[in-house]
């Protein structure tokens, strides 16, 4: 256990803390000694008891304040998480979605290219027979010519 020397409003004070913990008594008890006399200096010389308590409510005021804009952020934190969770929950899905469709896309594709590849295929045949019947009906055409 550490004894530390403290000096509050104007008076000087020896308090035991545990080891390493001196330092934080200090600066606490300068912290008080401010809060204090800034209210000393409010209200007047109201006597140390009555100003010591009004000093005890207005820090664990401040602190019951502190902790409910604390709870309140956590909470905003917690909908922001939840949000964010479910959005990328969403993403997700859409990214899936979007997926099963280039598959269901690029089938369709294969099955155009398919079918173009057919009909060319039945097109060049068709031109070939064309040109096949062509050629035999000038032959005919040119062996009729010698003919007569």
């Amino acid at each position: 256990m550490a004894n530390v020397n403290i000096k509050f409003n104007g008076k000087d004070y020896l308090l035991s803390c545990d080891d390493g913990q001196e330092e934080s008594l200090k600066k606490l008890t300068s912290f008080l000694d401010k809060k204090y006399l800034e209210l000393k200096k409010k209200l007047g010389n109201i006597g140390e008891n009555k100003l010591l308590l009004i000093t005890a409510i207005k820090l664990i005021d401040e602190h019951f304040d502190l902790r409910r804009r604390v709870k309140d952020q956590k909470d905003k934190l917690e909908g922001l998480s939840k949000k964010f969770i479910e959005l990328k929950s969403l993403a997700i899905k859409y990214k899936d979605i979007k997926e099963i469709e280039i598959k269901d896309l690029n089938k369709d594709i294969e099955t155009i290219k398919k079918n173009i590849e057919e009909a060319n295929s039945m097109y060049e045949n068709m031109l070939d027979r064309t040109t096949e019947s062509l050629e035999k009906i000038i032959k005919n055409a040119e062996a009729s010519s010698n003919i007569q």
